[in-house]
C-alpha cells in the first residue's frame, strides 16, 4: 500500500481543538471519517502504531493491518475507514461504536454490501437466530459455532454425517482412517477432494498390484493366502542359513578351517563364565548348528538354541508345505526353496507405498466397486457452490468489529482525544497504579525495560517501573507508570502497591526501577528545606558518632592510666576545672553568633510593615532556584518517547502540563461532607520544651517590635523608648 502523499486537494473544512499544548482535528461527523485522505499527515497525532501491547481488540487490528506487519499505518486506517463507510447505508452510525450492526443498515445497493449482508442473514440461520434484525460480534467471533448446525458451509470439506447413505458415511470415515482428516468449518473432522483422489488413487493402485500375483498365483504365491506369513518367516532365517551352508562348503574346500568355522573353545569359556539365556546374543552369533564338510542340516536336532523357535517354524510353514514331511534339509533343497520365493520377491519389491493396506484388499475392492467416490465428489461440489457466500463472513465480522471499534482508535491516533479529553483511557494505558496514597492512571505495558528506559528518559517525567504478577497464577507483566504529583519522597525501589488492569483485575505491583524527575512545583519549593534538614540529621549523627567514640577512647586511656598510677603509687595529676582559654573561646564564639543574629533580626525588623515581604523574599531566595529549575522541567514533559518507545510513531510534541499533569494522578483526599476527629489516642506527649520554644520565639518576636520601635510607631508612648529608637 503506497503512502498518502502529503500534497492533497482541501475540500473539506476541519476544525481543530487545542489540547496538550497543539492543535488536534476532530472527528464529529462521517463527512469528517469521508475525508481523511485529505489531512495532511503531517496533522495526525500517530502516523503508527503496535497491534499488541496496547489496550484494544487485537483482532480488529489485525484486520486493519492488511500487510502483516504487525503495526498500523496511515493508509490502512485511511482504506478501513472508506471500506468500512462504504458498506453502511447511514455511516454516522460508525460514531455510536455500537457492537452490533443492524441488518436494514447494511448497504445493499452495490455487490459487495448486497453478498455481505446474504452472509450475515446465514450466519443468523446458522445460529438459530432466523428472525433477528441485528448482527453483533457474539454472533460472527465463533466460525464454529456458526456452521455447527450445516455441513455445507462453502470450505470443500465433508464430515462423514454429511451423508446420508450410511456406505458412503463408511467410506468417509475410512479415508479419515486412512489419511487423517480436515477440519471443517462446523469443527467436524472431515475429507477435501485432494484426500478423496489421493484415497482412490492408492486404492486402486493396491488392488492392481495384488491383481498381478492373483493372475499368475502359482509362480507369485507357491503357497497361496499363506505365502505372505511364509515369506516372513523364511526370511527371518534366511541369513542364517545362508551363513551355516556357506561355512559347510568352506569346510569341504579345506578341513583346517574346520575349528575356526565352529568357533574356539576360548568363546565358549569367556560367555560360560556368565549367565546365559537361550537368546542371548553371544549364543545366536554361534553357528546355526555344528559345522562339518557337506554336511545337511537337521531341522530338529543340534540346533543353536537361541535359533529353535525360528527353525521349527521355517520347518512347519515353508519347508513341509513346499518339500513335505521332512526333518534335514539339505543344501540343494535350501536353494530350491529359495528359487520358490523369487517371483514373490520380485513382486513385493513392485509394491507401491499405501495408506489403504491396513483396511484390507476385500474392503479396497469392496470400496471400488461401489459408487462412493462419485458421491462424494457431489457432496464437495455441493458445498464448494456455497463459497462465495461463506467465505463473506469474514467480511460480516471485519464489518462489526469496525462498527464497533473503528472510531475509537480513529480518537486514539488521528488525534489523542480519548487521552486528553479524561472521560474513557486511551488504548496505551494499561489501568491504574495505587502506591503511596496516589492513583496512576497514565500506566504503560512495557517488554523491554531497559530499551524503553533508554528513550523514555526523555520525557522528563518521573516514571517508576513495576514488576506485576497475579496471585495463583504464572502471569507476569511489566509497567512504567507515571506520578505527575505530589512527591518522590517515599517511592524507592522495593516499594509495594496494587495495579488494577483495564479488564478490572488486581495485581502485585513492585517498583525495580525509577526515573527521576520532578513532579511538581510544591515537592520543589520543600526541596531545598528537606536536603538541609536531612544535612543536619546526618551532622548531627556523624558528630554524635564521633562524639562517642572519643569518650570512649578518652575513658579507656583514663582507665589505663590510673591502673598505671595505682601500680606505680603516683597520684594523678590534677587539672583545673575550667581552662580560661576554653572559656575565652567560647565568649567569642556565642558573641559572634549573637552579633550576627542580631544583625539579621536588626535587617528582618528594620522593614517594619514590609515585614511579611520580606519573609517571602527570603523563601523564594531560597526555594526559587529549585521551583525555577522544576518548573522549566514540568514544561518539557513529554508523552511522545514513552510511548516511542513502545514502538509507536508519534507525529507532535504530546504534552503533560501542570494542570493535565495533576489529573492523570489523583492525591488521597477524604470525600466530600468527610468529618475528622481531632483527638488522635496515640498522640505523642507535649512536654513543656515545646511550650519553652514557643514562648521564647514569641519573647524574641515582641523583643524585636520593640527594639525595633515598631511599638512606637502603632501605639506611641505606651512603652519606654528603646535605645536604637532614641538613636534615630
Amino acid at each position: 500500500m503506497s503512502n498518502t502523499s502529503p500534497q492533497r486537494t482541501q475540500n473539506h473544512s476541519w476544525r481543530f481543538i487545542r489540547a496538550g499544548g497543539f492543535d488536534q482535528v476532530r472527528l464529529d461527523s462521517v463527512t469528517d471519517l469521508m475525508a481523511l485522505d485529505q489531512l495532511d499527515p503531517k496533522l495526525w497525532v500517530a502516523l503508527g502504531c503496535p497491534t499488541r501491547g496496547v489496550e484494544f481488540d487485537s483482532v480488529t487490528l489485525d484486520l486493519i493491518d492488511t500487510d502483516n506487519d504487525g503495526r498500523i499505518r496511515v493508509p490502512e486506517i485511511i482504506a478501513s475507514t472508506k471500506w468500512a463507510v462504504s458498506l453502511l447505508k447511514n455511516p454516522d452510525e460508525l460514531l455510536k461504536s455500537s457492537p452490533s450492526v443492524p441488518l436494514d443498515a447494511i448497504n445493499d445497493a452495490t455487490p459487495e454490501g448486497k453478498e455481505l449482508l446474504a452472509s450475515a442473514r446465514q450466519i443468523l440461520t446458522n445460529l438459530g437466530k432466523a428472525d433477528a434484525t441485528s448482527i453483533s460480534i457474539e454472533d460472527t467471533a465463533d466460525t464454529t459455532k456458526i456452521f455447527a448446525k450445516t455441513y455445507f458451509n462453502g470450505d470443500g470439506i465433508i464430515p462423514a454425517d454429511a451423508a446420508e447413505n450410511a456406505a458412503v458415511r463408511a467410506v468417509i470415515q475410512d479415508i479419515i482412517t486412512c489419511l487423517g482428516a480436515e477440519t471443517d468449518r462446523s469443527g467436524e473432522p472431515g475429507v477435501n477432494q485432494d484426500k478423496v483422489d489421493v484415497f482412490f488413487a492408492e486404492a486402486h493402485a493396491y488392488s492392481d498390484w495384488w491383481k498381478t500375483a492373483e493372475n499368475d498365483q502359482p509362480k507369485i504365491l507357491p503357497l497361496g493366502d499363506e505365502t505372505i506369513n511364509a515369506a516372513t518367516t523364511l526370511n527371518a532365517v534366511k541369513a542364517k542359513m545362508d551363513d551355516y551352508f556357506t561355512r559347510c562348503r568352506l569346510a569341504v574346500f579345506d578341513p583346517r578351517a574346520l575349528d575356526a568355522l565352529n568357533r574356539q573353545e576360548s568363546e565358549y569359556l569367556e560367555i560360560a563364565a556368565k549367565d546365559l539365556t537361550i537368546n542371548a546374543s553371544e549364543v545366536s552369533g554361534f553357528p546355526l548348528s555344528r559345522i562339518e564338510a557337506g554336511k545337511s542340516l537337521s531341522l530338529t536336532e543340534g540346533l543353536n538354541p537361541a535359533w529353535d523357535d525360528a527353525i521349527s517354524r521355517f520347518r512347519d510353514e515353508v519347508a513341509r508345505p513346499l518339500l513335505g514331511d521332512i526333518s534335514i534339509l539339505t543344501e540343494k533343497q535350501w536353494i530350491a526353496i529359495k528359487e520358490a520365493f523369487k517371483w514373490f520377491d520380485l513382486w513385493m519389491s513392485n509394491k507401491a507405498a499405501t495408506t489403504v493396506e491396513t483396511l484390507g484388499l476385500e474392503r479396497v475392492r469392496e470400496i471400488l466397486a461401489g459408487e462412493s467416490k462419485n458421491v462424494i465428489r457431489e457432496l464437495i461440489d455441493k458445498d464448494k457452490a456455497l463459497e462465495s457466500e461463506a467465505n463473506a463472513i469474514a467480511a460480516v465480522d471485519r464489518l462489526v468489529r469496525y462498527h464497533r471499534d473503528l472510531y475509537k482508535l480513529l480518537n486514539n491516533f488521528v488525534s489523542f482525544h480519548d487521552f486528553y479529553g479524561r472521560k474513557d483511557k486511551a488504548i496505551f494505558q494499561a489501568g491504574t497504579l495505587y502506591l503511596d496514597q496516589r492513583s496512576c492512571d497514565l500506566c504503560i505495558h512495557v517488554d523491554d525495560m531497559g530499551k524503553h528506559a533508554s528513550l523514555a528518559h526523555l520525557s522528563r517525567i518521573f516514571l517508576a517501573y513495576c514488576e506485576l504478577t497475579r496471585l495463583g497464577t504464572d502471569e507476569k507483566m511489566t509497567i512504567a507508570a507515571a506520578f505527575t504529583d505530589g512527591d518522590s519522597d517515599n517511592l524507592m525501589v522495593g516499594r509495594n502497591g496494587i495495579f488494577y488492569d483495564r479488564k478490572g483485575q488486581d495485581w502485585h505491583a513492585t517498583i525495580v526501577k525509577i526515573i527521576d524527575n520532578p513532579i511538581s512545583i510544591r515537592q520543589a519549593f520543600w526541596a531545598p528545606y528537606k536536603r538541609i534538614i536531612r544535612w543536619i540529621g546526618e551532622q548531627v549523627a556523624k558528630r554524635a558518632a564521633a562524639a562517642d567514640a572519643a569518650a570512649t577512647d578518652k575513658l579507656t586511656k583514663a582507665s589505663v592510666e590510673a591502673g598505671k598510677q595505682a601500680a606505680t603509687g603516683k597520684e594523678p595529676a590534677t587539672k583545673p576545672k575550667i581552662d580560661i582559654g576554653t572559656v575565652a573561646a567560647l565568649g567569642v564564639a556565642v558573641g559572634g553568633i549573637t552579633a550576627a543574629l542580631g544583625m539579621l533580626l536588626q535587617a528582618f525588623f528594620g522593614l517594619g510593615l514590609w515585614m511579611p515581604f520580606g519573609l517571602i523574599a527570603l523563601l523564594l531566595l531560597i526555594s526559587g532556584p529549585s521551583m525555577i529549575i522544576a518548573w522549566l522541567k514540568l514544561r518539557q514533559r513529554n508523552l511522545c518517547p514513552i510511548l516511542d518507545a513502545n514502538d509507536w510513531a508519534i507525529n507532535t510534541r504530546a504534552r503533560i502540563n501542570i494542570p493535565f499533569g495533576r489529573s492523570l494522578t489523583a492525591m488521597a483526599t477524604p470525600p466530600p461532607g468527610s468529618r475528622r476527629d481531632p483527638i488522635d489516642p496515640y498522640a505523642e506527649s507535649k512536654s513543656g520544651r515545646y511550650k519553652f520554644i514557643v514562648l521564647l520565639v514569641l519573647l524574641t518576636f515582641l523583643w524585636g517590635l520593640w527594639n525595633f520601635g515598631i511599638f512606637e510607631k502603632v501605639i506611641p508612648d505606651v512603652l519606654p523608648k528603646s535605645e536604637w529608637v532614641k538613636k534615630r
